[in-house]
Parts: structure tokens; C-alpha cells; sequence
């Protein structure tokens, strides 16, 4: 990463920047909070088309009230290397799991929203032992989704047309970026409740994503996810998939959200075993962690600091 993209990713504030090695790949962490071993660990996974300045907001609520939290660039995009290939959620939640394991901790909460949230998921059924606590945002459970989709094609269906026009190579990088990334700050503002993003927002969202490689990268965990389903990498997701998660979770939606529809979210806690809270933001459409940051962190807060978080 040059200078430049580096002074891009690293916006100063209350946290450290780091590169951290985890299976071979490097990525790039803002931290904040207690020393490794004191705070509980928050592990904090971006969505599509951002990076860790996602959670700027809870890099500051989460050490306040105790806790160790560290926003990663996922593979591929800000910070983080972006290789060829690796794209796969399997992939992905082993260098989550990798992530926790290098800053130093044998597990931690797991947060995540969008293609974080479907990652998480992903982890808790690969990684049990890495996940104390599951929090998912604007992200159904990866085969709820599919039902989603395939059920409701005037619905879900055409609120993810975004990923099928994804499928085509080369033009679709092109589009994201054209224009000082116009195309990103218009996704933000349609996945979104009205006022936001704040304009200090869409800038570095559109800024990072004209990264050279971030636009292909980001584009790839769609195409995977799509092209998947019929082959047998895919096949063997799902059926894995199938395995009741055995974490505590959390499931926070935006009631406005029109990327991920609430009711396509609803439903994913048929695969989870052990307590489960659901919970919708009013007011909020698919960022809520940013759109309204205080009605989230009173959700998030008061989930975790609950010792029998209840069904």
C-alpha cells in the first residue's frame, strides 16, 4: 500500500492503527480500549462498500464501557492485502479466526454487518471455539438469505440486483469507481435511512474504494456467493451451514433497511441453539450502527453486559 492509500485509511482519532499478520495475509486494524488480555476482545467486521471507519462510533462506545475493540479492513479492501483469489466466506471467517488469534486472544465477540454479518455467521459455525458472542447487523444467516431470495424474487430478490449485475467482469469495477466513485456515495444513500451518510462519511467510503484493487476485491465476494450456489464448494457450505450455532446472538436490523428487507432477516434465529435477541432500529435503514449509533449501542451494550442474555 503507498503512502497515499495508507494517509486515506489511517484517519487519526481515539484508536491505534496496525498491520497484523494472520495466515499469511496482512490487515490492517484501528484498535481501541484495554490492553490485549484485559477488556473482552470485540472483533468488528465492515460491510460492502466500506472499511473499518464503519464502526468509528463504536470504537468509542465499546472501550467506554470496557471492551477491547478492533475494526478490521477485510481482505481486499482499505489497509489489508488484496490477493487474487480468497474471496470464499470460508476463506474470510479463517482470517477472522486468524485475526483473533494474532491480537492475541483466544476468542472474542464478533461483531459484523452486511458481508461481515454473513461472515460472522460463517465463523460461528466454522470457528465455535474462536466465537463467545454472535452480533449480527443488517445480515439474515447465509441460507435464510438464499430462502429469501429464491422465495421472495419481487422482494429480496430484487433488492440484491445489485449482486447479479456484479457477475459480469471488468464493467462493474469500472462503474463503482467512475466519477470520484459517485456510484458508492448513491448506495450509501439509498441503503440508508433519510440524513445520512454525513458527508465526512461518503468521501472516505468513496475515497477507499478507488484503492487500486478494492473495487475488483469487493466485487468478488458477490460473485462468489453467486456463483457458489450450483458447485461444490457451495453445495458444502450450505450443508455446513445447516449446523445449529451455539453462541449467544444478537440480531440488529434497520426497520428502513431496503438492501437486506427486515422480514428476510427474520427467521435466522431457526439456526441458532443457545439464546437469541432480535431486535429492529426504527429510523434506521442498512447502516444502523452509523445512521443512529445510539439507539445501536444501547442494544449492543445491553445485550453484552447482560451475564443470560434471554431469548
Amino acid at each position: 500500500m503507498s503512502g497515499h492509500d495508507a494517509s486515506l485509511i489511517e484517519v487519526d482519532g481515539p484508536w491505534t492503527h496496525r498491520q497484523i499478520s494472520a495466515g499469511g495475509t496482512r490487515f490492517h486494524v484501528a484498535e481501541a480500549g484495554a490492553e490485549a488480555g484485559e477488556g473482552p476482545l470485540v472483533l468488528l467486521l465492515h460491510g460492502f462498500p466500506e472499511f473499518w471507519w464503519s464502526w468509528h462510533n463504536q470504537l468509542v462506545s465499546l472501550p467506554a464501557a470496557g471492551y477491547r475493540a478492533a475494526a478490521v479492513d477485510l481482505r481486499g479492501y482499505g489497509g489489508s492485502d488484496k490477493p487474487p483469489r480468497g474471496y470464499d466466506l470460508v476463506t474470510l471467517a479463517g482470517d477472522a479466526a486468524g485475526l483473533v488469534r494474532a491480537l492475541g486472544e483466544a476468542n472474542a465477540i464478533v461483531v459484523g454487518h452486511d458481508w461481515g454479518g454473513l461472515l460472522a455467521w460463517t465463523m460461528a459455525v466454522y470457528h465455535p471455539k474462536i466465537v463467545q458472542r454472535l452480533a449480527v447487523v443488517s445480515a439474515p444467516h447465509p441460507l435464510r438469505l438464499r430462502q429469501a431470495v429464491g422465495g421472495d424474487p419481487r422482494g429480496q430478490g430484487w433488492a440484491t440486483r445489485h449482486t447479479f449485475g456484479y457477475q459480469v467482469p471488468l464493467w462493474p469495477e469500472r462503474r463503482l469507481v467512475r466519477d470520484d466513485a459517485a456510484l458508492v456515495g448513491k448506495l450509501l444513500r439509498d441503503w440508508s435511512g433519510p440524513g445520512w451518510p454525513d458527508e465526512r462519511t461518503e468521501q472516505l467510503v468513496r475515497r477507499a474504494v478507488q484503492i487500486p484493487g478494492v473495487a475488483h476485491s469487493a466485487l468478488e465476494y458477490h460473485r462468489w456467493l453467486f456463483r457458489s450456489q450450483a458447485r461444490p464448494d457451495g453445495i458444502r457450505y450450505a450443508h455446513r451451514m445447516r449446523a445449529p450455532i451455539q453462541v449467544p446472538t444478537l440480531q440488529l436490523h434497520g426497520a428502513l433497511d431496503t438492501c437486506m428487507l427486515p422480514a428476510s432477516a427474520q427467521g435466522s434465529g431457526r439456526y441458532v441453539s443457545a439464546p437469541y435477541r432480535w431486535k429492529l432500529i426504527d429510523g434506521a435503514g442498512h447502516f444502523p450502527h452509523q445512521e443512529r449509533p445510539r439507539a445501536f449501542d444501547a442494544q449492543l451494550l445491553g445485550w453484552l453486559g447482560d451475564p443470560e442474555p434471554e431469548r
